[in-house]
């Protein structure tokens, strides 16, 4: 794909071994690319699959199915469909489905562009239709955050032969043979019933039923977070690194559960505690590096929840461990 230009004409060259390429007990042939291209994620080399996700998103390249991911915030839903993609060379683009996308952004407006020095009219793409008409994985993170305009608008590609009309323009899109279509949530469009995740909208069943495959991500276990520390972080590499690492991951686990359990409002993601390492590095004190990257963006009445568990995992103070006012906001 060396020309964006020409995107809408290319189409997967050839297949590859989901048990080769990543490890899955399944004797599935994946459509990829040969040449990856612009809009194809970068491969990250640490990153660990989770089996049974990763072979419902690739039964989504496969078969083209449409795919939700579900699960907690941090557990690298995203991200998981990202290095799928970015391991078959196939393109893949994002959109947050937050308060602010209106649906003109999803389907297109009339703007006022410059043509030979004159200013014309002229009907400019959303991002739907752009990605409808080329071989691009469309990811919708935070599914369950849209707003009732912006899903119906989504809902008419969920069909299967997910032809879509622009109204304005009296014309109708076919699919690309390589188009796909993705999304993550963090519920499974039940709305905020624990009130966990604020913002997230109640679903109705005939938007969810559209969706073929919807996989479960939970957090990855102990010893491959560690893993995946040590690989961000090398110097926690040896015996004394992975003893500490598995102190910091077992603090995790346990925000983790105090949020699941309503007694924290937010928690550790592995993303907090690579940045949790990257600051032990530069502080040398694993509590002042925890303030710094965790603690200080919790409300201060769950701190000392915190600090327990931090007291629990490392066998010191938290506060005590911290220079004078290093802890403060």
């Amino acid at each position: 794909m060396t020309d964006p230009r020409d995107m809408a004409a290319l189409h997967p060259d050839r297949l590859v071994s989901a048990r080769a390429l990543f490890g899955v007990d399944a004797d599935l042939q994946v459509p990829a690319f040969t040449e990856g291209g612009e809009h194809v994620p970068e491969i990250d080399s640490a990153y660990r699959f989770n089996p049974a996700v990763t072979l419902a998103i690739l039964a989504g390249f496969t078969r083209n199915r449409r795919v939700m991911v579900q699960g907690l915030h941090g557990t690298g839903k995203s991200t998981h469909i990202e290095q799928v993609a970015a391991r078959l060379n196939w393109p893949c683009v994002r959109v947050n489905l937050d308060g602010h996308l209106s649906r003109l952004d999803l389907v297109g407006k009339d703007a006022v562009v410059l043509r030979e020095g004159l200013q014309v009219t002229e009907f400019q793409e959303g991002i739907v239709p752009w990605a409808l008409q080329r071989p691009v994985a469309l990811v919708f993170d935070e599914y369950d955050a849209g707003r009732p305009d912006v899903m119906f608008v989504i809902q008419r590609i969920l069909e299967r032969d997910g032809r879509f009309t622009l109204m304005d323009q009296n014309r109708v899109l076919r699919p690309h043979p390589g188009f796909r279509l993705f999304a993550t949530a963090n519920t499974v469009g039940l709305g905020n019933l624990n009130g966990l995740y604020h913002g997230a909208q109640r679903l109705n069943h005939a938007q969810i039923d559209r969706w073929n495959i919807v996989a479960t991500l939970d957090y990855l276990p102990r010893d491959e977070e560690v893993a995946i520390v040590q690989a961000r972080v090398p110097s926690f590499a040896g015996a004394a690194g992975t003893a500490l690492v598995q102190q910091m991951v077992a603090v995790a686990e346990l925000t983790r559960k105090g949020f699941a359990a309503g007694d924290l409002s937010t928690l550790m993601s592995p993303r907090t505690v690579i940045t949790w390492a990257e600051n032990i590095e530069i502080f040398k004190d694993a509590a002042l590096a925890l303030q710094l990257s965790f603690v200080n963006k919790c409300d201060e009445a769950e701190r000392p929840a915190v600090a327990e568990y931090f007291q629990r995992c490392f066998d010191r103070e938290l506060d005590g461990s911290c220079p004078r006012g290093a802890g403060s906001t």
